[in-house]
């Protein structure tokens, strides 16, 4: 969906005229429920265009794509089933943190408003992130990745 009715929020032509009024109504349209049950909210801006614009470099798609088969052949082995598809007691049993980041992704749930499903679902995306790093345990950095992409269901609590 677009950041707001005109599309242009956030872009750096400035040529977003929308208020905060428009953009919550706007994005009001979707309910809680149906956005708990999408994993990843990301911010896409338009790029400007030129035909002289030098290319970035990007990422080897080989690579990427097979960094993303050991991550889905590391779920299957660990659990039999991919991370999307674990139920609360699998999530429970293979998405375990320790004391410490437990706390921190309470607080950080707690503060930016976040509901149970989209808790869960943003811990197996992070577990998702350590099979990407081919790493055993969840990590803090995991995690922040993890509820970044939930930015359009924040609700900071008051």
């Amino acid at each position: 969906m677009n950041p707001c009715p005109c599309g242009y929020q956030g872009d750096p032509s400035g040529r977003c005229r929308c208020t905060a009024e428009q953009v919550q109504r706007y994005r009001s349209k979707l309910s809680g429920p149906l956005l708990d049950r999408i994993d990843l909210h990301l911010a896409m801006h338009n790029e400007p265009f030129s035909f002289s614009a030098q290319t970035l470099a990007k990422p080897d798609s080989r690579e990427a794509a097979a960094q993303v088969a050991r991550a889905h052949a590391c779920q299957l082995e660990r659990q039999g089933r991919l991370n999307a598809h674990l139920d609360l007691g699998a999530v429970r049993q293979h998405c375990r943190l320790t004391t410490e980041d437990e706390r921190w992704l309470e607080q950080a749930v707690e503060r930016l408003g976040l509901s149970r499903r989209a808790s869960h679902r943003a811990l197996k995306v992070a577990r998702t992130l350590a099979d990407l790093g081919q790493q055993d345990r969840i990590g803090r950095a995991h995690l922040a990745e993890a509820l970044q992409y939930r930015q359009l269901d924040r609700q900071p609590a008051s």
